[in-house]
């Protein structure tokens, strides 16, 4: 069963991933990054010139075909959650946690984003911490309804996060 990570962006979904699968002796996945590499380009740069609608249907492609594999630890892009069609692909084979953090935590994320030269598109017209809380407050249904199983990144460290995932996958294949 792959281990899918869900949430917003920068709420640590690449660095836990990364973790998980070393810890766990699996291939990790990015999605986003897989995008990437398809495109030939940043989804910074896709989405200026294609557009918003054209990054999804690749995102739609390449989840597809990576929820067939397993066992895998998955990253998904913070949007992923908004198409049905990902979601039931990614519970296939997959368990789907959502990490989440504050607002303000995820902002301070961002900003330290941005200096490592990581850019991200803008998802509004608003400001940084006002965008995050009316795109979070549009997607939290969505992560809710999507998920398995939730964690709170907001106060702890990649090794905290992954040992509470992997001490809840080891409680939930007991229980199986």
């Amino acid at each position: 069963m792959n281990v899918v990570l869900i949430g917003y962006r920068c709420s640590g979904k690449t660095e836990v991933g990364q973790s998980l699968a070393e810890k766990m002796n699996r291939p990790f996945l990015d999605t986003d990054g897989l995008i990437e590499q398809r495109s030939g380009s940043t989804i910074e740069a896709m989405v200026a010139t294609r557009g918003w609608e054209d990054f999804r249907d690749c995102e739609r492609l390449v989840v597809a075909e990576v929820s067939q594999r397993s066992p895998l630890v998955i990253a998904t892009g913070g949007g992923v959650v908004l198409d049905g069609d990902n979601v039931r692909n990614l519970k296939r084979k997959g368990w789907l946690v959502w990490l989440k953090a504050p607002a303000r935590v995820l902002r301070e994320r961002m900003e330290k984003d941005r200096r490592q030269a990581k850019g991200r598109p803008s998802l509004t017209d608003a400001g940084p911490l006002d965008e995050i809380e009316a795109v979070l407050k549009l997607r939290e249904p969505f992560y809710e309804k999507a998920s398995d199983w939730a964690a709170d990144t907001g106060g702890l460290s990649i090794a905290q996060v992954t040992s509470l995932i992997l001490d809840e996958y080891e409680r939930r294949k007991r229980r199986i």
